[in-house]
């Protein structure tokens, strides 16, 4: 099983090299949105030795790419061993026209998830609930919204292998686009949206992203510690690691600093910064920055959040891509796994990986160039998934250089370099 999981992971990760190749080709297609010209004076271009400079190209040529197609800001955070590499290109917003800066948040949908999945194996090491518990039992309500064919556990929500229907089709169907942007909507009503749509029970179980899975982990978080979703968060993983973008969208106000991101509502371009669809929401309503989402991954990684027991849950099988919250995909220099999650919803897209060490890192946030509601990024959202694998891939042959021999992974094969690029924005480089 072990053999095979391999054999189909570097076929994969060959696959992503091909789309990193082709960061400044077709892989964006074309957008409906006219993109404005905004002020992005170019910045002096920070260099590093090779390898690390043929990443910084690649992430750099990224960026151009995007803010050419349309895109707001781009954001990206590296970490190799005791080197950091950071690039903010773009604005906060297309009307303030402000510079956008590293440390500021943007909405990382799907990272949600992993915070969520913390919380709750917090509550298991705490001898609170178990993995194989019915979700049920904590929350009765659920036989009523769901009707499911049979008990549910805390570990196929964690892991996506519930089954449970998707309530996002059935949302997307319940009101005008303008409306679902501004009325906020609560995790039961999600839940009862899902609850309309028919269960697919397979045997056996396997993997089936489903958004629903997550808001019911979210209620059940808040029935079990007795405290709103957000609150338990910023004692579990945000104050712990002193944390400073990192929040839950609620109904406070939003960040001054927040990085717009734009959708198209009948042709007009629209602000989704605050959209009422990801407020509150379990299955992808945290804020945050890049900076952020590292230092948490990297701490959940070296075991400062969870027991062994749960990380090692956390992380999954070998012959899978998800385990409990975390997304898994090869590593070429280890013949191992990266770790993280990646974030698709209106107007932003993320995606965080991290080596199964936290030694090697990115973080990277775009906000998507403008597209019709709801139709999504797909090929933006691949290629940064792409881009990121490839670059960490790429980024081993430096970390060799200073870490022990005892330490050490067989080295992958040398990556494609690349010449000299213009980039507009700022690059920083920081050696500890």
């Amino acid at each position: 099983m072990a053999a095979a999981r391999v054999s189909e992971s570097s076929d994969r990760a060959g696959v992503l090299v091909g789309i990193a190749a082709l960061v400044s080709g077709v892989f964006l297609g074309g957008c409906a949105y006219e993109p404005e010209p905004m002020p992005f004076p170019p910045s002096p271009v920070a260099t590093l030795a090779p390898p690390l400079s043929e990443l910084q190209v690649m992430l750099e040529r990224f960026s151009e790419e995007m803010l050419r197609e349309g895109a707001t800001a781009v954001l990206i955070e590296v970490k190799v061993g005791r080197e950091e590499w950071s690039h903010a290109a773009g604005v906060r917003s297309r009307k303030g026209g402000v510079r956008v800066e590293l440390s500021d948040p943007v909405q990382v949908g799907g990272v949600t998830q992993t915070m969520v999945a913390v919380s709750v194996l917090k509550l298991v090491d705490e001898g609170r609930l178990a993995l194989e518990d019915s979700v049920t039992r904590y929350l009765p309500e659920l036989v009523e919204l769901l009707r499911p064919p049979g008990p549910i556990s805390v570990r196929q929500l964690l892991g996506h292998t519930s089954a449970m229907p998707d309530f996002h089709a059935r949302l997307l169907e319940s009101a005008p686009p303008r409306q679902l942007l501004a009325n906020p909507i609560n995790p039961e009503q999600r839940l009862a949206l899902a609850g309309t749509v028919p269960w697919q029970r397979r045997e056996p179980p396997g993997f089936s992203y489903s958004r629903s899975d997550y808001v019911a982990l979210g209620l059940l978080v808040e029935r079990v510690r007795g405290a709103p979703l957000a609150e338990v968060l910023r004692a579990d993983i945000v104050e712990p690691l002193g944390l400073r973008s990192t929040t839950m969208m609620g109904d406070s106000p939003a960040p001054a600093n927040l990085v717009h991101g734009y959708t198209l509502v009948d042709g007009e371009l629209v602000d989704v910064a605050s959209s009422a669809l990801q407020k509150g929401s379990a299955s992808g309503g945290v804020l945050s920055s890049v900076g952020d989402i590292n230092t948490f991954y990297d701490a959940l990684l070296r075991g400062e959040l969870l027991s062994p027991a749960s990380l090692s849950e956390m992380k999954g099988r070998v012959d899978a891509d998800y385990g409990l919250g975390l997304e898994q995909w090869y590593d070429a220099c280890t013949n191992g796994f990266y770790y993280g999650h990646s974030g698709d919803v209106p107007g932003y897209g993320t995606i965080a990986i991290s080596s199964a060490d936290g030694n090697r890192q990115i973080a990277m946030s775009v906000t998507y160039p403008p597209s019709p509601l709801f139709t999504g990024s797909p090929s933006t959202a691949l290629a940064m998934t792409g881009i990121a694998q490839t670059a960490l891939n790429a980024s081993c042959r430096l970390q060799f250089q200073w870490t022990p021999a005892r330490d050490r992974g067989r080295p992958p094969d040398h990556a494609p370099s690349s010449g000299a690029l213009t980039f507009l924005g700022q690059s920083q480089i920081r050696r500890h």
